[in-house]
């Protein structure tokens, strides 16, 4: 019985002392702001290039600032930060796996309830390999984005994107369509 009752005493002082359980990852304040401020400086050289050069020469802001401003804000944040989409431009865009799975959602639904991008949240991976990742939304808007990712996108464009992007898929959508996504994951260790 004495064996029995240290045993019992043994097991409430282990449980005493067990540490908790994680709390689960909020991200989406911070994956958002970093999504809010990759929007905001794309657009702003986006739009810079346009009146600029027109749409010929804005498609360089995509292919060459986009992926910076991705790697600045990857570093500043210790998160990946990339875009992605069903139907890439760039091959390195392309979403595969869950990526993929999800991005599918999203197409279903870009917009929330409140007409804003809507975005998903969702951890993968163990140990070291855990991961915590945001994809939001990249609705099509009508301008300035129509130029060069719309249904009818003017000859000089398309034969600089033909240039550019000889294996492009990203043309034909309508303002509201689903254009692709910003990924943010982050290593789970750290949070």
């Amino acid at each position: 019985m004495r064996a029995v009752l240290t045993a019992a005493a043994l097991l409430l002082a282990v449980s005493g002392c067990a540490v908790p359980a994680p709390a689960p990852v909020d991200i989406s304040a911070k994956s958002a702001a970093i999504a809010d401020r990759f929007q905001t400086e794309l657009q702003a050289q986006l739009q810079a290039a346009l009146t600029a050069s027109g749409p010929v020469g804005a498609i360089g802001v995509c292919q060459q600032a986009a992926p910076a401003i991705a790697a600045n804000l990857s570093e500043e944040s210790g998160a990946e930060v990339r875009r992605i989409a069903l139907k890439e431009r760039n091959p390195a865009a392309l979403a595969e796996g869950e990526l993929r799975k999800r991005l599918e959602q999203l197409a279903a639904a870009p917009l929330d309830a409140s007409g804003k991008p809507a975005a998903v949240q969702w951890t993968s991976g163990s140990g070291r390999d855990a991961r915590a990742h945001y994809l939001r939304a990249i609705p099509m808007k009508a301008q300035p984005c129509a130029a060069c990712h719309g249904t009818s996108i003017a000859p000089e464009v398309r034969a600089k994107l033909a240039e550019l992007y000889p294996l492009d898929k990203a043309s034909g959508f309508k303002p509201g369509d689903l254009r692709g996504a910003i990924v943010i994951s982050w290593p789970l260790e750290r949070h």
